[in-house]
Protein backbone atom coordinates (compact mmCIF):
# COMPACT_ATOMS: atom_id res chain seq x y z
CA UNK A 1 0.00 0.00 0.00
CA UNK A 2 1.22 3.49 -0.89
CA UNK A 3 0.06 6.60 0.99
CA UNK A 4 0.45 10.23 -0.04
CA UNK A 5 -0.79 13.38 1.67
CA UNK A 6 -1.15 16.55 -0.37
CA UNK A 7 -1.30 19.94 1.34
CA UNK A 8 -2.54 22.71 -0.94
CA UNK A 9 -1.58 26.17 0.30
CA UNK A 10 -0.64 29.69 -0.75
CA UNK A 11 2.03 31.69 1.09
CA UNK A 12 -0.20 34.79 1.09
CA UNK A 13 -3.34 33.00 2.31
CA UNK A 14 -4.20 34.17 5.82
CA UNK A 15 -5.96 30.91 6.71
CA UNK A 16 -2.81 29.03 5.65
CA UNK A 17 -0.87 31.24 8.08
CA UNK A 18 -3.29 30.33 10.86
CA UNK A 19 -3.05 26.66 9.91
CA UNK A 20 0.77 26.56 9.75
CA UNK A 21 1.43 25.56 13.41
CA UNK A 22 -1.17 22.79 13.19
CA UNK A 23 0.33 21.51 9.95
CA UNK A 24 3.88 21.48 11.33
CA UNK A 25 2.80 19.43 14.33
CA UNK A 26 0.70 17.12 12.18
CA UNK A 27 3.55 16.44 9.74
CA UNK A 28 5.90 15.65 12.64
CA UNK A 29 3.53 12.83 13.65
CA UNK A 30 3.00 11.30 10.20
CA UNK A 31 4.75 7.95 9.67
CA UNK A 32 7.87 8.22 7.52
CA UNK A 33 6.33 5.76 5.06
CA UNK A 34 3.73 8.38 4.09
CA UNK A 35 4.79 10.77 1.32
CA UNK A 36 3.94 14.42 2.04
CA UNK A 37 3.68 16.80 -0.94
CA UNK A 38 2.85 20.50 -0.78
CA UNK A 39 1.29 22.21 -3.78
CA UNK A 40 1.02 25.93 -4.47
CA UNK A 41 -2.64 26.80 -4.83
CA UNK A 42 -2.32 30.13 -6.62
CA UNK A 43 -4.86 32.15 -4.66
CA UNK A 44 -4.74 35.18 -6.97
CA UNK A 45 -3.18 35.38 -10.48
CA UNK A 46 -0.74 38.00 -11.71
CA UNK A 47 -2.10 41.52 -11.41
CA UNK A 48 -0.05 44.71 -11.15
CA UNK A 49 -3.03 46.86 -10.19
CA UNK A 50 -3.31 47.97 -6.54
CA UNK A 51 -6.13 46.43 -4.51
CA UNK A 52 -9.33 48.41 -4.51
CA UNK A 53 -10.96 49.48 -1.24
CA UNK A 54 -13.44 46.59 -1.27
CA UNK A 55 -10.61 44.04 -1.50
CA UNK A 56 -8.70 45.90 1.24
CA UNK A 57 -11.69 45.47 3.52
CA UNK A 58 -12.21 41.83 2.54
CA UNK A 59 -8.61 40.81 3.24
CA UNK A 60 -8.34 42.78 6.48
CA UNK A 61 -11.58 41.21 7.69
CA UNK A 62 -10.14 37.79 6.84
CA UNK A 63 -7.06 38.57 8.93
CA UNK A 64 -9.31 39.45 11.84
CA UNK A 65 -11.29 36.25 11.44
CA UNK A 66 -8.14 34.12 11.32
CA UNK A 67 -6.79 35.82 14.43
CA UNK A 68 -10.06 35.21 16.28
CA UNK A 69 -10.22 31.54 15.28
CA UNK A 70 -6.57 30.50 15.47
CA UNK A 71 -4.74 33.12 17.55
CA UNK A 72 -2.35 33.82 14.64
CA UNK A 73 -0.78 37.27 14.85
CA UNK A 74 -0.98 39.89 12.10
CA UNK A 75 0.80 43.20 11.61
CA UNK A 76 -1.86 45.56 10.28
CA UNK A 77 0.82 48.18 9.59
CA UNK A 78 1.12 46.42 6.26
CA UNK A 79 -1.92 48.32 5.02
CA UNK A 80 -0.27 51.68 5.70
CA UNK A 81 3.31 50.82 4.71
CA UNK A 82 2.67 48.91 1.46
CA UNK A 83 0.67 49.21 -1.72
CA UNK A 84 -1.19 45.89 -1.63
CA UNK A 85 -1.79 44.01 -4.86
CA UNK A 86 -4.19 41.14 -5.36
CA UNK A 87 -1.54 38.81 -6.75
CA UNK A 88 -0.07 35.76 -5.03
CA UNK A 89 1.46 34.00 -8.04
CA UNK A 90 4.84 35.76 -7.54
CA UNK A 91 5.01 34.40 -3.99
CA UNK A 92 4.07 30.92 -5.23
CA UNK A 93 6.81 31.10 -7.86
CA UNK A 94 9.24 32.21 -5.17
CA UNK A 95 8.57 29.07 -3.14
CA UNK A 96 9.16 26.94 -6.23
CA UNK A 97 12.30 28.86 -7.24
CA UNK A 98 13.76 28.41 -3.76
CA UNK A 99 13.14 24.68 -3.90
CA UNK A 100 14.89 24.47 -7.25
CA UNK A 101 18.01 26.07 -5.77
CA UNK A 102 18.52 24.06 -2.58
CA UNK A 103 17.13 21.03 -0.78
CA UNK A 104 14.72 22.09 1.96
CA UNK A 105 14.62 25.69 0.73
CA UNK A 106 11.07 25.39 -0.53
CA UNK A 107 9.63 25.08 2.97
CA UNK A 108 12.06 27.69 4.32
CA UNK A 109 10.95 30.17 1.68
CA UNK A 110 7.27 29.46 2.30
CA UNK A 111 7.70 30.11 6.02
CA UNK A 112 9.84 33.21 5.42
CA UNK A 113 7.30 34.75 3.04
CA UNK A 114 4.52 34.20 5.56
CA UNK A 115 6.51 35.84 8.36
CA UNK A 116 7.54 38.75 6.13
CA UNK A 117 3.96 39.36 5.00
CA UNK A 118 1.88 38.76 8.10
CA UNK A 119 4.36 39.90 10.76
CA UNK A 120 6.90 42.06 8.94
CA UNK A 121 4.46 44.18 6.90
CA UNK A 122 6.43 43.46 3.70
CA UNK A 123 4.77 42.91 0.34
CA UNK A 124 5.44 39.50 -1.27
CA UNK A 125 3.69 40.62 -4.45
CA UNK A 126 6.87 42.60 -5.22
CA UNK A 127 9.81 40.76 -6.79
CA UNK A 128 12.40 42.85 -4.93
CA UNK A 129 10.90 41.85 -1.58
CA UNK A 130 10.98 38.20 -2.61
CA UNK A 131 14.62 38.51 -3.68
CA UNK A 132 15.52 40.05 -0.31
CA UNK A 133 13.76 37.24 1.53
CA UNK A 134 15.61 34.65 -0.57
CA UNK A 135 18.94 36.22 0.37
CA UNK A 136 17.93 36.33 4.04
CA UNK A 137 17.41 32.56 4.11
CA UNK A 138 20.80 31.97 2.50
CA UNK A 139 19.95 31.59 -1.18
CA UNK A 140 21.94 33.05 -4.06
CA UNK A 141 19.96 36.22 -4.79
CA UNK A 142 21.02 36.54 -8.43
CA UNK A 143 20.20 32.94 -9.24
CA UNK A 144 16.91 33.23 -7.37
CA UNK A 145 15.95 36.38 -9.30
CA UNK A 146 16.71 34.62 -12.58
CA UNK A 147 14.79 31.49 -11.59
CA UNK A 148 11.82 33.53 -10.35
CA UNK A 149 11.29 34.87 -13.86
CA UNK A 150 12.18 31.66 -15.69
CA UNK A 151 9.97 29.59 -17.96
CA UNK A 152 11.04 26.53 -15.95
CA UNK A 153 9.55 27.81 -12.69
CA UNK A 154 6.44 28.99 -14.51
CA UNK A 155 5.97 25.48 -15.95
CA UNK A 156 6.24 23.96 -12.48
CA UNK A 157 3.68 26.42 -11.12
CA UNK A 158 1.27 25.58 -13.93
CA UNK A 159 1.76 21.85 -13.32
CA UNK A 160 1.03 22.34 -9.63
CA UNK A 161 -2.08 24.36 -10.42
CA UNK A 162 -3.22 21.55 -12.74
CA UNK A 163 -2.66 19.01 -9.95
CA UNK A 164 -4.67 21.18 -7.56
CA UNK A 165 -7.52 21.34 -10.08
CA UNK A 166 -7.45 17.55 -10.56
CA UNK A 167 -7.73 17.13 -6.80
CA UNK A 168 -10.86 19.30 -6.94
CA UNK A 169 -9.39 21.88 -4.59
CA UNK A 170 -10.58 25.49 -4.78
CA UNK A 171 -9.86 26.82 -1.27
CA UNK A 172 -6.85 26.85 1.01
CA UNK A 173 -5.53 25.25 3.05
CA UNK A 174 -6.75 21.86 1.88
CA UNK A 175 -5.29 18.49 2.86
CA UNK A 176 -6.04 15.45 0.72
CA UNK A 177 -4.97 11.87 1.31
CA UNK A 178 -4.30 9.41 -1.50
CA UNK A 179 -4.16 5.65 -0.88
CA UNK A 180 -3.06 3.15 -3.49
CA UNK A 181 -3.28 -0.62 -3.25
CA UNK A 182 -2.24 -3.12 -5.89
CA UNK A 183 -5.14 -3.98 -8.19
CA UNK A 184 -7.37 -1.22 -6.81
CA UNK A 185 -8.08 2.30 -8.06
CA UNK A 186 -6.52 5.10 -6.02
CA UNK A 187 -8.70 6.33 -3.17
CA UNK A 188 -8.75 10.03 -2.25
CA UNK A 189 -10.00 11.34 1.10
CA UNK A 190 -10.47 14.96 2.16
CA UNK A 191 -8.63 15.38 5.46
CA UNK A 192 -9.09 19.14 5.82
CA UNK A 193 -10.86 21.89 3.87
CA UNK A 194 -9.88 25.18 5.43
CA UNK A 195 -8.55 25.48 8.96
CA UNK A 196 -8.77 22.30 11.04
CA UNK A 197 -7.75 21.57 14.60
CA UNK A 198 -4.93 19.09 15.16
CA UNK A 199 -7.16 16.49 16.85
CA UNK A 200 -9.52 16.55 13.88
CA UNK A 201 -6.66 15.91 11.46
CA UNK A 202 -5.35 13.10 13.63
CA UNK A 203 -8.75 11.45 13.71
CA UNK A 204 -9.27 11.73 9.95
CA UNK A 205 -5.78 10.39 9.25
CA UNK A 206 -6.28 7.38 11.52
CA UNK A 207 -9.45 6.46 9.63
CA UNK A 208 -7.70 7.02 6.31
CA UNK A 209 -4.81 4.72 7.25
CA UNK A 210 -7.11 1.77 8.00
Amino acid sequence: MSLTIYCVVDPMCSWCWGFAPVWREFVSEIPESVAVIDLMGGLAPDNEAPMDSAMHTYVQDAWGAVNARTGAEFNFEFWDKCEPKRSTYPACRAVIAAGEQASGARSLMYDAIQRAYFLGARNPSDAEVLECIAAEIGLDREKFAEDLRSAHVERILQLELESVAKLGVSGFPTVVGKRERAGEPARYDLLAAGFSELDVLRSRLSRFLV
